[in-house]
């Protein structure tokens, strides 16, 4: 039987929505464990890449702009999602790395 991960279900949480990602941190708040802090920044940093880019995207409106973003994120997102789900800390393709060292304030 495979051995659950402590904070498997903040890190889960964290993906469904920004939402889910400010639930999250709330639940990493006591006790904080390890794989849940990594994987609320990587989702955390997913969701403001993406809501940022849709501010930009919704002033300058390019169609096939928006395919690549929502491909982007989704694709992303999908990786991210397994990786909690499986209970690996992977980062994210190209941002995940930035997201482990911008978002130090999600403890």
């Amino acid at each position: 039987m495979e051995e659950e991960v402590k904070g498997k279900t903040s890190a889960v949480v964290a993906y469904l929505t920004i939402v889910g990602a400010v639930i999250a941190i709330s639940m990493n708040s006591e006790p904080k464990y390890k794989f849940a802090r990594f994987h609320t920044r990587q989702a955390f940093g997913l969701h403001i890449i993406f809501l940022g880019c849709s501010l930009f995207l919704s002033q300058w409106f390019n169609q096939y702009a928006w395919y690549g973003l929502y491909i982007f994120y989704i694709v992303l997102w999908i990786y991210g999602f397994v990786g909690a789900l499986s209970g690996k800390e992977q980062e994210v393709p190209v941002l995940g790395p930035y997201f482990q060292k911008w978002f130090t304030f999600i403890q």
